[in-house]
């Protein structure tokens, strides 16, 4: 059977298609790079904002017009809204986040147990042969209650999954061919807290960096309540990627207490204060959300002024998108659809400077980057893209492809947020 998968939205997403991808290559199938002609198209969907949504259905319907034979939905859009998945040409089944470790058995009608006990290696999936990171599942659901977020109801309590299941996994990505993995979660800071006895993200981290032999370890988006100042300690090991992805949401103390978020501007501050003095050059990345209901001009200058002064490293600007089933979709007093589309453009701009700062501060420099990218030859040879360890991007050109090895690399100058390299040496993955 030739089954295409396809995914919206999160790294946890990504994810977990790959995990589907290799149980069905271990159950014989064939994953293919294109919906035309397959046997069954799985689409993992996303309901994060209003877009998403419809991207999700926009997905599942292209699925449809290409041919494919069966039409699999499942993910937050579809747990959300079922019926309304089922009622998409071509959707034979709608399987939600509660049910999606068993979607491949389900629809093959074999004994999940068969997937545990024989695992196989990690292999990207076709069309996405040129990322090399690999996306591993640590957790699923969370129990914070953000007011404007709709994934805690589409993904269910939190609930983690064990050290030698992740070690596992790491391992397979590992021999696989992955030089970098990366640990995703719904709410990865809450890992281990529904263990008895409770354990914490550390743990794993700590387990991970002693068992496995993983080059790369990156952690994905962290609440900024869930760590404290002895959490960066672990980055004394030089295997752990010196980026924290912050969410921050908003600058504005009165803003971020309408949101229910668990934590101040002041103690975000001090946080990030303890990580740059824990981890050298550490790259502070974060998401911030622009528009929410009741932010009036005096609190979108105070949380602009804040991203200033913050210097994030890169970020992610979202307009508010008011989600059914969530407090804030109520919430009195919107803010126009105009006035979020200029600040969000002026909340841009802020995270873009800092940015181009952060990256222009290692011209000069020699780092290591993992590669990619790699575009078609030129007169310059390959014209190559990857990651430092901070998760800046270079680009530089290689007389040879350089695609999953990790090079040492002269930053010539920046590009905005791109710096451009010329390569020392480099070493196979």
């Amino acid at each position: 059977m030739k089954v295409f998968l396809d995914s919206i939205g999160c790294r946890l997403n990504q994810s977990e298609i790959e995990a589907m991808a290799a149980q069905f290559r271990a159950a014989g199938h064939v994953v293919v790079d294109s919906p035309q002609g397959a046997d069954l198209v799985v689409v993992n969907t996303c309901a994060v904002t209003s877009e998403a949504a419809s991207d999700s259905r926009q997905k599942i319907r292209q699925a449809a017009r290409a041919g494919a034979g069966e039409i699999v939905a499942t993910g937050c859009w579809t747990t959300l809204e079922p019926q309304a998945a089922l009622r998409l040409p071509g959707v034979a089944r709608a399987v939600s986040n509660m049910n999606k470790d068993e979607l491949v058995s389900q629809v093959l009608g074999l004994p999940q147990a068969d997937f545990d006990l024989e695992p196989m290696a990690r292999e990207p999936l076709p069309w996405l042969r040129q990322r090399t990171r690999a996306f591993i599942k640590v957790q699923d659901g969370c129990d914070n209650h953000c007011t404007f977020c709709i994934t805690r109801v589409a993904r269910g309590a939190g609930r983690s999954r064990t050290l030698a299941e992740v070690l596992g996994d790491v391992e397979r990505a590992v021999q696989g061919g992955a030089l970098e993995v990366v640990l995703t979660g719904v709410h990865l800071g809450s890992w281990g807290q529904d263990f008895q006895p409770r354990q914490h993200l550390a743990d794993l981290v700590r387990g991970l960096l002693t068992h496995s032999s993983a080059a790369r370890l990156r952690l994905s988006s962290l609440e900024p309540w869930d760590l404290d100042e002895s959490f960066f300690q672990l980055w004394q090991d030089a295997r752990l990627c010196r980026h924290l992805h912050l969410p921050l949401q908003a600058g504005s103390a009165a803003v971020l207490r309408r949101m229910a978020r668990k934590t101040t501007p002041d103690q975000f501050r001090a946080l990030v204060a303890q990580a740059r003095a824990a981890i050298p050059e550490v790259a502070v990345t974060t998401d911030l959300l622009v528009g929410f209901p009741g932010e009036g001009e005096a609190e979108f200058a105070e949380g602009l002024a804040f991203v200033r002064e913050m210097g994030f490293a890169g970020g992610h600007v979202f307009a508010f998108s008011p989600r059914p089933g969530t407090p804030a979709a109520s919430y009195a007093d919107p803010v126009p659809s105009p006035v979020k589309k200029q600040r969000s453009a002026l909340m841009r701009a802020a995270v873009a400077e800092s940015a181009a700062a952060y990256a222009q501060s290692f011209v000069g420099r020699t780092v290591e980057v993992l590669w990619e990218v790699c575009s078609a030859l030129g007169p310059e040879g390959w014209r190559m893209q990857g990651w430092t360890d901070q998760y800046v991007r270079v680009s530089a050109a290689a007389p040879q492809p350089l695609w999953n090895q990790i090079s040492s690399v002269r930053l010539l100058r920046a590009q905005g947020e791109t710096l451009e390299g010329e390569i020392l040496a480099a070493r196979q993955g």
